[in-house]
């Protein structure tokens, strides 16, 4: 359900959306839909592995239509005024239903989930940021993400390849910010922007306090930078490893980094 990988850097890897896992309840009360688990953050746990020495790994299995760790507990909306999917999704990325008529989870169910999943991910989380604050006196964790280039229902035109939030900047020491920021600009070939449609969910924001030496950053990649957006959402090993580059150099400066 939660997989850890512990390193001794001060950098953790935050992994929510990967997960493809599904309970057998949950499975028999999606659509057609939603069984198609289209909204899967695809590869990314691939895209990063190995890249770099001694970072913290925190990945949950479960896939994010039986409940988002990324979205806050309470139900309130990241985004308000926009389209948005919520703690438990009701439908896809398209706005398209992903239950069965009568099976959307109730408020029980929805609680039942929160439980059994979202807490035991944050937990898990939580725990590595501690272990590092205390063995470095700071930490960083970096909310790694990827979603379609184009989805109507959630934004205008075609995403930016790098999509880096920081909550306007609130997350974060500003030398973070900017040091991912610089390192995205100067990719040939790629668009990149800070706090554009995607401003950090709400890992980023409850964890990012740069006051208590704890440091938050996402970055949402457009899928179309490594793999196929459509089924069978096929990796394509030679983009990714382009890119891969490129997040190499981010996390390297990103363990380099210290406090002022």
């Amino acid at each position: 359900m939660v997989e850890l990988s512990r390193g001794d850097s001060p950098l953790v890897l935050g992994l929510p959306h990967t997960g493809t896992d599904l309970p057998a309840d949950v499975a028999d009360a999606l659509n057609e839909t939603g069984r198609k688990l289209a909204d899967t953050d695809w590869h990314i746990h691939e895209l990063y592995d190995g890249l770099v020495d001694g970072v913290t790994t925190v990945r949950t299995t479960v896939h994010r239509y039986v409940i988002d760790v990324n979205r806050d507990p309470s139900g309130a909306s990241l985004y308000p005024g926009q389209n948005t999917t919520g703690l438990c999704p009701l439908t896809d990325f398209d706005g398209e239903p992903i239950y069965r008529d009568g099976r959307a989870p109730n408020e029980v169910e929805v609680e039942r989930r929160r439980l059994a999943y979202h807490a035991s991910y944050h937990a898990a989380l939580a725990a590595e940021l501690e272990r590092v604050n205390a063995r470095h006196g700071f930490a960083i964790l970096y909310d790694c993400h990827s979603i379609r280039s184009r989805i109507p229902f959630l934004f205008d035109g075609k995403l930016p390849d790098f999509n880096i939030g920081t909550d306007g900047g609130t997350t974060c020491a500003a030398g973070i910010q900017k040091a991912v920021a610089g390192i995205c600009q100067k990719a040939e070939g790629y668009s990149s922007i800070v706090n554009g449609r995607f401003k950090g969910g709400w890992t980023t924001r409850h964890y990012g306090r740069p006051a208590d030496r704890v440091h938050a950053i996402q970055m949402e990649l457009a899928q179309s930078t490594y793999m196929l957006e459509s089924a069978p959402w096929t990796y394509l090993p030679r983009p990714a490893d382009r890119l891969r580059a490129h997040l190499r150099t981010i996390l390297d400066s990103l363990i380099c980094w210290r406090p002022e």
